[in-house]
């Protein structure tokens, strides 16, 4: 059996280093800095903007974090050695262009080069989020947008109930949730974020309750109100991403006004008896909600669940289906609903999806923003509960 040295040595030979100068160099033209430390190394210290990948889940998790073969990567630990069995290990997985620092991290702040503590997850949060840090989508960068996102939920129903628990567990650092009824136990048959107990209460509270006792690192902002054309603006603003769960038609509209004002996308979702569907509004990117219903349908076609029914479980699908859109907005990942329309019958048990289009002449996302006028739509049709 080779020993240490003598791998060493076989690895050197097919390894190129750089100085730490001229990998400070190559990161200023684009070249991506690889630290292969050990989490308790990391922790007291890095190089800003460097993708961290412990060397014991390289192999495991490098293709999913660095998902391009042809990504310049310059590779680098605490003294220069285990880099260059990191940057072996890359070429060996078919990455074209792989460098290790000689010196590491220690001769990177020897030189007086930049670096700085990075922020970390706790130890409470890393046992908390284990689950997500094993996803190369998500690890402890993706976790810490999670923890910095703001998402806004409009409603405390049946829509807003699983989306909120979801977004909480999941580590979403701020969830604002607008309603402005309280807690009826005709709700509790699919409103699940509610409970006996909690009948005759301000949902908000009810939600803010619930939300706070499943996880401590959310911060709940809760807005009882009825939205319109004069506060929807100013509710809006700073939230990262948009959960509809209303369920009529002039606040629909309203919101997508003011998310197209605003930059913000909108997670839509609606259910109606044993049916759901889900889209992804991005302003400007993807067509709006005036793009998919350019007119409200009469009055007599568009009941409300507490004039035609729901079943219990549809708006727990639905909405949870929301967060997780809401959740690769954040992270940036997978393919959001943009221009798709996923359609669910509980009854086949089915999912069916369907391309929407931007409508080039459509009053609202064919306008500049700042030519977006936002207005009461209630002479529209005729409203049913504000919230769902």
């Amino acid at each position: 059996m080779p020993s240490f040295r003598e791998l060493l040595a076989a690895a050197k030979s097919e390894v190129s280093e750089v100085s730490t100068h001229e990998a400070e160099k190559l990161v200023r033209e684009g070249w991506l800095l690889l630290d292969v430390r050990e989490p308790d190394e990391f922790e007291q210290g890095n190089i800003p903007g460097s993708e961290f990948i412990p060397r014991g889940n390289l192999e495991i998790q490098v293709e999913g974090r660095i998902p391009s073969k042809e990504t310049p990567i310059v590779v680098y630990c605490a003294g220069g050695i285990r880099s260059i069995f990191a940057a072996k290990t890359l070429t060996d997985l078919g990455y074209r262009q792989v460098l290790s620092m000689a010196g590491g991290f220690n001769r990177w702040k020897d030189d007086g080069l930049p670096w700085g503590e990075p922020r970390t997850l706790s130890h409470d949060q890393r046992r908390r989020y284990h689950r997500h840090l094993l996803l190369p989508e998500v690890g402890e960068r993706g976790q810490q947008r999670l923890l910095d996102a703001r998402v806004l939920l409009l409603g405390a129903g049946g829509l807003g109930s699983p989306a909120a628990l979801y977004l909480a567990a999941a580590g979403v650092g701020t969830i604002g949730i607008v309603d402005m009824d309280v807690v009826d136990d005709s709700n509790l048959q699919r409103q699940i974020i509610h409970t006996l107990d909690r009948v005759g209460q301000r949902k908000v509270d009810s939600a803010r309750a619930a939300i706070e006792g499943l996880n401590p690192d959310v911060k709940v902002i809760t807005h009882d109100l009825r939205l319109g054309a004069e506060n929807v603006l100013d509710v809006l603003s700073g939230y990262d991403v948009v959960v509809d769960g209303t369920d009529n038609f002039p606040t629909r509209y309203l919101v997508n006004d003011a998310a197209l004002k605003r930059g913000i996308p909108v997670v839509h979702g609606s259910i109606f008896r044993f049916e759901g569907q889900v889209t992804v509004f991005a302003p400007f990117t993807g067509p709006c909600y005036r793009c998919f219903v350019p007119e409200p349908p009469p009055p007599e076609l568009a009941p409300s669940c507490a004039e035609a029914g729901v079943v219990g479980v549809l708006p727990g699908i639905v909405g949870s289906i929301q967060a997780m859109e809401a959740i690769k907005l954040i992270l940036e990942i997978g393919e959001p609903l943009i221009g798709r329309l996923l359609t669910f019958d509980a009854l086949e048990e089915s999912f069916r999806s369907f391309r929407l289009l931007r409508d080039p002449e459509c009053p609202a996302c064919s306008l500049d923003p700042e030519l977006i006028r936002i207005a009461e739509y209630d002479d529209l049709c005729m409203p049913h509960a504000v919230i769902g």
